[in-house]
């Protein structure tokens, strides 16, 4: 029965915290990004962004707020960062789609 817990635990966790090899490669990938966002992003959230495929704050212009905090790794704090680093290029988050 223990086995079958520990698989599942296993099955839940974040490959990117759970696999050294992933982490390191992840954290080379941000450290290529950092300087193309705002001051103040911390790494889970850089790493979101990695995983996401954005290498460029300009990109966040095609996706919504909701889309974005969904990211594993997006907290409030980041989401904010990122969208007064839009308004100061003059861009912001895509409108949310009402149905």
């Amino acid at each position: 029965m223990k086995k079958r817990v520990r698989a599942k635990e296993k099955a839940t966790r974040c490959r990117l915290t759970s696999n050294p090899r992933l982490r390191l490669a992840t954290d080379a990938q941000t450290a290529a990004i950092k300087d193309r966002f705002p001051a103040g992003i911390a790494q889970p959230a850089l790493r979101a962004l990695v995983a996401g495929g954005f290498t460029a704050l300009e990109q966040l212009a095609n996706v919504t707020e909701a889309e974005l905090a969904d990211l594993h790794g997006m907290g409030p704090k980041a989401v904010q960062t990122l969208r007064a680093g839009l308004k100061e290029k003059g861009l912001d988050f895509k409108p949310n789609r009402e149905a």
